[in-house]
């Protein structure tokens, strides 16, 4: 588990080609809650999210669904 974060980051190092949702299933994250997911700045869509991997160095930004009113 990755340490708490500062500013909502942090870093983990997780196992060499994960996929996304491998890496969210490992930190507890519920998948049905990452709305919008961006690796490295780039939009992934929620059924490649399974299939791309995760290298070195990449950076992963969800966020959950959001409701207004």
């Amino acid at each position: 588990m990755p340490e708490p974060g500062v500013k909502g980051e942090t870093t983990y190092n997780c196992p060499m080609d994960n996929s996304i949702n491998s890496v969210l299933r490992e930190l507890n994250v519920p998948l049905e809650h990452c709305h919008l997911v961006l690796l490295n700045g780039v939009f992934i869509q929620p059924d490649q999210r399974e299939k791309k991997a995760m290298v070195q160095g990449d950076t992963l930004a969800v966020w959950p669904p959001i409701a207004g009113g």
